[in-house]
């Protein structure tokens, strides 16, 4: 196996782990946002950038391709 190839191996093996840990992410992260946000707790206690976090793993964890066509698409939404 060659260096290219475990380098491609690599990137595709971390991509897949990236999604993995962004889905989870979204399912932890928001449960217990919207846990909090029902019982009537205050929500001060979650930055914002956790809400974010596991999306921007899941971005990471696409394709370039998928990468730019959600790049394109955000284009679209913020143009109108």
């Amino acid at each position: 196996m060659s260096w290219q190839e475990k380098a491609l191996w690599l990137e595709k093996i971390t991509k897949r782990m990236m999604l993995m840990v962004g889905t989870l992410g979204v399912l932890v992260i928001y449960s217990g946002f919207f846990f909090l946000l029902f019982t009537g707790r205050s929500l001060a206690v979650i930055p914002w950038f956790f809400l974010v976090s596991p999306w921007i793993c899941i971005y990471f964890g696409l394709t370039q391709v998928q990468q730019l066509k959600v790049l394109n698409w955000f284009i679209q939404k913020f143009k109108k």
